[in-house]
């Protein structure tokens, strides 16, 4: 037998005193609809969660466990759900394992204890994550994975639920059944996080205008957030009479009280489509984590209290009381129970490791599915127009050949879009699927990533690049890991469309000219693209879509601002920046650059603006007689830095023309990669903007490259070409003539 922990000591001298929680109603089992077999049977979860808090324990202290975050106190959450269905997708707080233990008794053929203990050893066997975190997730289980969930999985939450209701107009059904509930919890400290405030708003938003809503957020309000008391009677101040939610209160120590008032959310939420707020009190015990000490903080008195409180006593007493089992029985399955996990422990700690970098980055990028578009019919404008109107040609087209295609955004469906993108889609397609949503960036793309997780395609507007820096963890934290930490079961496929970069004429300032994209760039399996022309920008389009659809991608394309309605290239009407529609199949790979021009004197490598500038300076430096070429790249991650090597390698000089700051920018990577390739660095050169915030009025591109800017550094590199090819032809005339004498 295992030598009990003080935690373990303490629940046993409890036990044979008698002095367990007393619950605040007595409810009676057939008052709340619940057998004596189904109260055993929490109460053996229950127990299964405690143990496995108590053996991450000793596995911490011998080296083979390495994050034990538990879930004490919480295990109340075992009857939330036994009272929903197997199938009803859930994003579970980090303290939730008795949830995901209850929900494996639904669905034979579980074996939760050896997958829980196989995450606690990051085990490369781990079912759910391949040994890359502790999560609770389960595909068998539609569960997916949620790592520190500090609200981040809220908004998701919301736009899972959403997209219920979206595939029964839609006609057809995504990942879950059509008649799903979707659960998320999170603790009462996370409920303060702007992310999760503005979860709730949009929730309540959509709500209070009628759409359906099946969705239950759970409050595990355990009174401290590490170490910052949460006020009493916050929570349900702040919920109690929130506009569009259902206010339902349950005391987490009593399984009884519990299971009635999730059986209530459940009811609500499913059959009338409504979002529940479920408020579960319960009781944090052996800290946050187990490094926390929490003696630092508390006061002896209130650890003492909090122990008290610990609910596995409470349910002792729910036994007891109920005739359900004895306290020799009870002591019986507590020994049980630990003994099982720390042999399962045994084994699972045996389980190979990842090795190497390969295993670890394996499930980045999501497996490969069937394509669902269908053939699209209509005819091609052949008339030349710049961006936003072969964007929303593109679009049209995109609709009408995914069903599934859903857009979302700011202003995207009346109005058009700001810049006039989206015009009469809403119109054409409806308004359920060119929605336009509240002002929120947070919800925006948590909305496309719920829907995405459903087997929709979603493309989300952002509007400006400014606006992303607020929602950013959306895309890191959640949209581009979904698939590394659930090992590719679990994926969230969208478009994400960006207006931004500088340069526009007579508007602006920094909130509306933002050249920061180094928050984008770093992100793993995250695809970016910068098209600098209309044609381009529907090949790239084009394409996000169909890795979104075929290759379960998340993709953002950065649309320059200042080309949107961008018709000359040269002067005044001469339409050298308006293309023909390349049509529906013409898309551009991640990584394939365009080049314009054969040049060898300077290869300008470029893209999004930049492209559109060094068009008009190379006009005024082939007249000076430099022969040159552009390389627009058009993808700024996945970028092939073989095809741009090659492209530019037998050029006398190199140039970046970067219109992002230089720290952070894309020029970084692309000098460094062609160093690595053997170009000499007196060949590489780059022109960046300024690491400045850009100002309003006239001094809005003082900080960007410019014609001019370019002009110049082209005549300078081209001059010293020359200078270095007169030298070296004198050096070699001095040498003949020295032979000859």
């Amino acid at each position: 037998m295992l030598e009990p922990l003080p935690q373990e000591q303490r629940f046993f001298a409890a036990l044979r005193s008698g002095d367990w929680p007393v619950p605040e109603r007595a409810w009676q089992l057939d008052e709340v609809g619940l057998s004596a077999y189904g109260l055993a049977e929490l109460f053996e979860t229950q127990l299964m969660s405690r143990h496995l808090d108590l053996h991450a324990r000793r596995l911490q202290a011998r080296g083979e466990a390495f994050y034990t975050i538990g879930s004490a106190g919480h295990e109340g959450n075992a009857a939330i759900a036994r009272a929903f269905r197997t199938t009803d997708p859930a994003f579970l707080h980090y303290r939730d394992a008795a949830f995901l233990l209850q929900r494996s008794r639904g669905l034979p053929g579980q074996t939760p204890l050896w997958d829980l203990l196989l995450s606690f050893a990051a085990s490369a066997d781990d079912p759910i994550s391949g040994g890359r975190h502790k999560v609770l997730g389960s595909k068998a289980l539609h569960i997916p994975p949620q790592t520190s969930t500090i609200a981040s999985h809220l908004p998701k939450a919301v736009g899972a639920s959403y997209s219920l209701g979206l595939w029964r107009r839609l006609g057809g059904e995504g990942e879950w059944p059509a008649d799903s509930v979707v659960l998320c919890s999170f603790g009462d400290a996370s409920f303060n996080h702007s992310t999760a405030q503005g979860a709730l708003n949009a929730a309540g938003w959509a709500a209070y205008q009628g759409s359906p809503m099946p969705l239950v957020m759970v409050c595990e309000d355990n009174g401290i957030g590490i170490s910052t008391p949460t006020p009493d009677g916050w929570i349900e101040a702040s919920m109690r009479s929130r506009p569009g939610f259902h206010y339902l209160s349950c005391d987490g120590l009593d399984l009884l009280d519990t299971w009635r008032a999730a059986c209530e959310a459940q009811r609500i939420a499913r059959y009338r489509k409504q979002p529940v707020f479920l408020h579960m009190r319960c009781v944090r015990l052996f800290g946050h984590a187990g490094s926390d000490a929490q003696q630092a903080y508390l006061a002896p008195a209130r650890i003492k209290a909090d122990e008290a409180r610990d609910p596995l006593l409470a349910t002792v007493g729910l036994l007891l009381r109920h005739g359900v089992l004895d306290t020799e029985e009870i002591e019986r399955l507590y020994h049980s129970v630990a003994e099982r996990v720390a042999y399962v422990a045994e084994e699972a700690i045996r389980r190979p490791k990842l090795e190497t970098a390969g295993e670890v980055m394996a499930s980045i990028v999501p497996p490969k599915r069937p394509g669902s578009s269908r053939p699209w019919q209509g005819n091609i404008d052949p008339t030349p127009a710049p961006i936003a109107k072969l964007l929303n040609q593109a679009l049209t087209r995109l609709m009408a050949s995914y069903p599934h295609l859903v857009m979302a955004g700011e202003d995207v469906g009346r109005k058009g879009g700001v810049y006039g993108v989206t015009q009469r889609l809403q119109a054409q397609f409806g308004p359920h699927r060119v929605i336009d949503t509240l002002l929120d960036e947070q919800s925006i793309l948590g909305l496309g990533i719920g829907m995405g997780q459903n087997g929709l395609v979603p493309i989300l507007e952002i509007q400006f690049l400014a606006y992303l820096h607020n929602a950013e963890d959306q895309l890191r934290g959640e949209a581009a890991t979904l698939s590394f930490f659930s090992n590719g079961q679990y994926t969230n496929p969208m478009v994400v469309r960006i207006a931004g970069l500088g340069y526009q004429k007579g508007f602006g300032g920094h909130f509306h000219n933002d050249n920061a994209i180094a928050v984008l760039r770093d992100i793993p399996g995250l695809l970016v693209a910068c098209p600098s022309n209309a044609a381009d920008a529907v090949g790239v389009l084009q394409e996000a879509v169909r890795l979104a659809d075929e290759e379960q991608r998340v993709v953002v394309v950065i649309e320059p601002i200042a080309l949107y309605h961008t018709r000359d290239l040269h002067e005044e009407g001469d339409q050298q920046w308006c293309f023909a529609d390349p049509g529906p199949e013409h898309r551009l790979a991640p990584g394939e650059p365009g080049q314009w021009g054969e040049g060898r004197d300077l290869a300008i490598i470029t893209y999004g603006n930049g492209a559109y500038l060094s068009r008009q300076a190379a006009a005024r430096l082939e007249a000076e007689g430099v022969a040159l070429r552009i390389v627009d790249l058009r993808w700024l991650t996945g970028i092939d830095h073989d095809a741009v090597y090659q492209r530019v390698v037998d050029c006398d000089q190199i140039l970046v023309v970067d219109e992002c700051r230089r720290s952070g920018s894309p020029s970084e990577e692309l000098i460094a990669e062609l160093v690595e390739r053997d170009i000499a660095s007196d060949r590489l050169h780059r022109l960046a903007a300024e690491d400045s915030f850009i100002p309003l009025g006239r001094a809005a591109t003082v900080t960007l490259p410019s014609v001019e800017s370019i002009v110049e550094q082209g005549r300078c590199l081209t001059v010293k070409r020359v200078q270095t090819i007169e030298s070296a032809t004198q050096v070699a005339g001095a040498a003949a003539r020295s032979n000859e004498a």
